[in-house]
């Protein structure tokens, strides 16, 4: 991948920009820019292999709108997808996500936290990322959801398939502390 250095974060993408690198960039590359540019981000799907969980983060929402990508681990496709959409467009529209605090309207019945992703993960989970900011200066949060049983993945009675299929990129967790 060509490293990208089109506008500062925050920084709308344009035709021009797009047009520019155009002639250095691979068809998925392109794919991705244009992408950020119509809809605020790109999405990026990794499927299970093994015991490792599938995960699904998006590309260049801090480029868009100035707030942290997200990374959704452990579900399906369709529902990682839809999530990371709603994520954009609620960021786009002003909304902030704290760290430990609840929100609703990501998963149909169940509250969701956000946890800050530790850079020490960037280069395992966030390549695409890298590629377009040129290294590891962007910011990530993790969107993390209870079990249909509403146990959170730091619980006690939360299952080891359940944090293996779902594990926090943070080793210390603000949502450990702040919720049950």
């Amino acid at each position: 991948m060509t490293n990208v250095g089109v506008s500062g974060p925050g920084e709308p993408m344009t035709s021009d920009h797009l047009l520019a690198e155009a002639k250095t960039l691979d068809a998925g590359e392109r794919k991705a820019l244009a992408d950020i540019e119509h809809y605020g981000c790109h999405v990026i799907h990794i499927a299970a292999e093994g015991e490792l969980p599938p995960f699904s983060y998006s590309v260049g929402i801090q480029r868009a709108s100035g707030s942290p990508e997200v990374v959704v681990i452990g579900l399906k496709q369709t529902l990682a997808h839809f999530i990371i959409n709603e994520y954009n467009l609620r960021v786009r529209t002003g909304e902030n996500f704290m760290p430990g605090e609840l929100y609703a309207g990501f998963i149909e019945g169940f509250g969701v936290t956000f946890e800050r992703v530790e850079r020490e993960f960037y280069k395992e989970y966030f390549g695409w990322n890298l590629w377009l900011y040129g290294g590891p200066e962007f910011e990530v949060l993790q969107l993390v959801y209870p079990t249909v049983d509403g146990e959170w993945p730091w619980q006690p009675d939360a299952s080891e398939w359940f944090r293996a299929w779902q594990p926090i990129l943070n080793s210390a967790p603000v949502s450990r502390q702040k919720l049950p």
